[in-house]
């Protein structure tokens, strides 16, 4: 009988959690304005971001963003977002300038930003390039692993001025990853089929990071040889690779109607062994903080499949 030992609880280090506090307490401005030397970081596309000093007006192009620069105490210099950017929940209250496909072009260079964030994989890349050439700061986020999503937290954090908080917090998450991968790292595989979408059928390859959260957990992602990082597929092609985990996400956070569908199709091991697992689509498919919790859920979830197919002892 194959036995998995529990996963291991992993607390946040003293250091990041005094250093929240003290970003919660006496708010992130003051140390903005204490820091009031030039900035200079390379982003996403290898590209060389300078500022003259710590972005105070900062407009994010994508939900995580927004979240990512809230964890790191920068959330009071937010004074721009898009739709859906509800987490935390100050960030909300952040006015609305456009959505994942279309910027309102007029709000943003009204508002004045010192500096925009943008995520490379987004519909609304073209317009952020127009900024760029209208003159405003553009740094481009895209993360597809665990250390780049960590070394995000970093460089933003050293653009917004916040370079304590946001090491601390990139610390903690290279430690917590570190260590779910020592604990799995000799776990029986598990064949997992990740659904991202229903119509078109939408799952992730190897080269995304979601497909990293399943290889930490000791599962095999059965489509992560596909050449798209995020490839339509088929039903039957799911059939012909039998996974023994079906885990889905989505748009919603409880939306489990997607996994009620495969009942349909009773011999594929994960339905006949009830391994249907619904993970909120806000703990894995945003880069932000949070993608730990969506990893130690699906490490759980993965568990849960080896011992449905563990022979009795």
């Amino acid at each position: 009988m194959t036995r998995t030992r529990p996963p291991p609880k992993i607390a946040l280090p003293v250091v990041l959690m005094v250093a929240l506090l003290i970003a919660t307490t006496l708010g992130s401005v003051g140390t903005v304005a204490a820091a009031g030397d030039a900035r200079s970081v390379t982003d996403d596309r290898g590209r060389t971001v300078r500022l003259a000093a710590p972005a105070r007006r900062i407009i994010a192009l994508a939900p995580h963003i927004a979240e990512n620069l809230f964890a790191i105490g920068a959330g009071p210099q937010v004074i721009g977002t898009v739709s859906y950017s509800d987490y935390p929940e100050p960030a909300e209250a952040v006015p609305r300038i456009g959505n994942h496909g279309a910027l309102d072009m007029e709000r943003i260079i009204a508002l004045k930003p010192d500096l925009i964030i943008a995520w490379v994989s987004t519909a609304n890349r073209r317009q952020a390039e127009r900024l760029e050439t209208m003159g405003f700061t553009v740094y481009y986020s895209d993360s597809h692993t665990f250390d780049e999503l960590a070394s995000t937290f970093e460089r933003i954090g050293h653009l917004t001025g916040h370079d304590d908080t946001a090491t601390a917090l990139a610390v903690s998450f290279r430690q917590r990853i570190a260590t779910l991968q020592r604990h799995y790292a000799d776990a029986p595989p598990v064949r997992v089929f990740y659904q991202v979408w229903d119509q078109p059928l939408m799952t992730v390859s190897d080269q995304h990071l979601i497909a990293k959260a399943i290889a930490v957990c000791g599962g095999v992602n059965i489509f992560g040889g596909l050449d798209a990082l995020i490839p339509r597929i088929s039903p039957e092609s799911v059939l012909a690779q039998d996974p023994e985990v079906i885990v889905a996400g989505g748009m919603g956070e409880a939306n489990h109607e997607w996994l009620q569908a495969w009942r349909r199709w009773p011999q594929l091991r994960a339905v006949r062994n009830a391994q249907l697992h619904f993970i909120p689509p806000s703990l894995l498919q945003r880069h932000t903080p949070r993608l730990l919790e969506g990893t130690e859920r699906l490490c759980k979830a993965l568990d849960e499949a080896r011992r449905a197919q563990a022979p009795p002892p």
